[in-house]
């Protein structure tokens, strides 16, 4: 059985910052998809792994360029923040995954545009209204 190939829009390396109380940067190996970050503790990507979904990201904030470091704040629909940083080279990180999610809530919006669409048709005799966005 083949499994479902999955586009991955970046791969690499990425610094989080630890949750413990010397909040030390560990280095990840991150996949971002359309659909996910998922996070794994070391390169080979054999170990665990945690997967944020698109879903569950309220948005990318704190966006810091230094010299060396571009940090930038994931905040999760939860209010939990998680912290990353990538060399100052590879800086796209926080674009890549703020333009994902961009295009997943456009996605779901549409989704959801349309269901309300077919709803509504399927109930005759509710007035109609037009749809507004948020």
């Amino acid at each position: 059985m083949k499994l479902p190939t999955v586009e991955i829009i970046k791969e690499g390396e990425l610094e989080k910052r630890s949750d413990n109380l010397l909040q030390l940067w560990k280095k990840k190996t991150c996949v971002l998809t359309k659909d996910s970050l998922t996070i794994y503790a070391n390169t080979q990507r054999r170990s665990k792994s945690k997967e944020l979904t698109l879903q569950s990201i309220k948005t990318v904030d704190c966006v810091e360029h230094t010299g060396k470091f571009t940090y930038f704040t994931i905040v999760t629909k939860d209010n939990k923040e998680i912290d990353f940083r990538c060399p100052a080279e590879h800086n796209c990180w926080s674009t890549m995954i703020l333009m994902a999610l961009i295009d997943f809530q456009n996605q779901k919006a549409i989704q959801d545009f349309k269901t309300r669409q077919v709803n509504d048709s399927a109930s005759p005799g509710k007035e109609r209204r037009m749809a507004r966005a948020p």
